[in-house]
């Protein structure tokens, strides 16, 4: 991967890509730098944003973390009342609270930034044996939960899910990614009557997902696409949000036909 001139800019406004647990303090910046360079080659530099602090904010400061040409935004100790707030809504007894961002960058660096934001997550939830919770994907990650991978060995599906749940209006089955929104595009969805097996549809799902990934924007409504690695003709026939807690998210409803073989 080649460094891009593109510089990023720092954001802790909305919504964290994960929040982090602890029972115990916040590791130290000098332990999370050491295990950080020994996991996955240094050097990682750190820089604090000064002058964003409250008076009243006993938090930790932002800081933003360089790994080479990527970046990654987090506060290793939230302030206590943002802290509890988090423990209520996630149901969990940890009484202490990181968060993790990615920066603002370009479609074609998205994907680093996202990497280097889930390795920043796991490294505070190792070194503190403490939960990561995904708010994207809504998944809560203990230690032994994270898959962690080289830069070649990258996988889409790491960071994105696809989730069957029955329509209540239609009455059918609803398939959907949730992870894509990490990436600055909007999630997909499709529909199918119950009971048909779902297994290919996911599969199918997971594989158009990582495409778009890759794509780094989103089809058109009404545009028709060539997915040549999930083998998939897909068309793009609406646009919509859905109110869900704490968010509002946006989707694109496809459909799909197999590419015809080659002759």
């Amino acid at each position: 991967m080649k460094i891009r001139r593109k510089t990023t800019t720092p954001s802790t406004s909305g919504r964290p890509l994960f929040v982090i647990g602890y029972t115990s303090a916040s590791p130290a910046l000098s332990d999370l730098r050491s295990w950080f360079d020994l996991e996955y080659g240094g050097p990682i530099t750190f820089q604090e944003h000064r002058g964003e602090r409250d008076e009243v904010d006993i938090g930790s400061p932002t800081l933003t973390a360089t790994h080479g040409p990527w970046k990654a935004t987090y506060r290793a100790s939230l302030p206590l009342a943002e802290a509890d707030e988090w423990r209520n809504r996630l149901d969990w007894l940890h009484p202490l609270a990181g968060s993790v961002f990615t920066t603002r960058t370009t479609p074609r660096e998205t994907s680093d930034a996202v990497l280097l934001a889930a390795r920043l997550a796991r490294g505070l939830t190792l070194l503190t044996d403490g939960t990561a919770y995904d708010l994207i994907t809504h998944t809560y990650l203990n230690p032994s939960d994270w898959q962690d991978r080289p830069l070649d060995q990258y996988r889409t599906s790491d960071h994105v899910t696809v989730v069957q749940a029955e329509d209540t209006t239609s009455h059918q089955d609803w398939f959907h990614t949730r992870g894509l929104t990490k990436f600055g595009l909007d999630e997909v969805e499709l529909f199918r009557p119950v009971g048909l097996p779902s297994r290919a549809v996911m599969e199918n799902m997971a594989a158009i997902a990582d495409e778009l990934v890759h794509i780094g924007h989103p089809p058109k409504v009404g545009a028709t696409v060539r997915f040549e690695g999930a083998g998939l003709l897909v068309r793009v026939i609406r646009h919509r949000t859905v109110s869900f807690p704490g968010t509002l998210l946006a989707l694109r409803e496809i459909v799909w036909e197999s590419l015809p073989a080659d002759r």
